[in-house]
């Protein structure tokens, strides 16, 4: 049996013969993250991590979207049930800390939507890249919550704090190309280059000196760990926080009937 056959959730491709495994983002609603694939989402880094066969992981979705978010029915979860929410809370918390912290190289490729636990993942690997006509979100705000989980972290990091505070404030969406241009992203090609450009540079990475390669990693990821303690943890409360207050109920109300919030 896989060793990842415990991640009912997500779809593991390999790893092939170069040590490159592809995590696939395959669910309905274009790829939209319920609460099982939210949990394996975050743990599934320690497995690759641990794995002695895999020496670089592509992340990219199936169909016509990267990560449509969070499902509706777990948002609406968090907004009602305390443990959902202390459960989720430590999952968003993992996931970024896991992605840090695992030492194989991490390629993402993400096309059309790109929002949520799956943008998360998307930005914080080592080599993001993203289609001409991708479109990022960071909804957080317009949902009624704090911008939490990796935002804080890395964005201002990535592409300073004048552009973090614009995107993440208003939710407005950054094509690909915007992406790249203000440097949230490492490389933007056309959309029928993307799969070819990422495994690329997955199959580049497993190919390099992969003591090198890790420490590298390991050493950049110290930007991230100079943050994540204080200010991630911060972000982290305060949007969770939200998901017991009233804002958020009528940014999912709004998300549900397809208009804009009335805050």
């Amino acid at each position: 049996m896989s060793r990842y056959a415990g991640f009912a959730h997500l779809r593991v491709d390999g790893p092939d013969e170069a040590g490159v495994v592809e995590l696939v983002l395959d669910a309905p609603k274009l790829n939209a993250v319920s609460e099982e694939a939210h949990a394996d989402l975050a743990e599934i880094w320690r497995e690759f991590d641990a794995d002695p066969a895999v020496k670089a992981v592509l992340l990219r979705g199936e169909g016509k979207g990267f990560s449509a978010g969070g499902s509706f029915d777990l948002v609406e979860k968090l907004t009602q049930d305390y443990d959902t929410r202390t459960r989720t809370m430590r999952e968003a918390r993992d996931l970024v800390y896991n992605i840090i912290d695992c030492s194989k190289p991490i390629v993402s490729a993400m096309h059309g939507p790109a929002v949520g636990a799956g943008l998360v993942a998307g930005v914080l690997a080592d080599v993001s890249v993203v289609s001409r006509t991708a479109k990022i979100i960071d909804g957080h705000t317009r949902l009624g919550v704090a911008a939490g989980d990796h935002a804080a972290v890395c964005w201002p990091l990535l592409c300073g704090m004048a552009k973090a505070k614009y995107y993440l404030m208003t939710c407005r969406p950054l094509s690909g190309e915007e992406a790249e241009r203000i440097g949230l992203v490492s490389l933007c090609v056309e959309e029928d280059e993307l799969l070819s450009t990422a495994r690329e540079v997955a199959l580049e990475l497993a190919q390099g000196a992969p003591s090198a390669i890790r420490w590298t990693k390991q050493s950049l990821n110290n930007w991230y760990r100079q943050v994540a303690g204080s200010i991630f943890d911060a972000s982290l409360a305060l949007e969770f926080y939200g998901f017991g207050g009233p804002e958020v109920l009528e940014g999912l109300a709004a998300h549900r009937e397809r208009r804009k919030p009335s805050f």
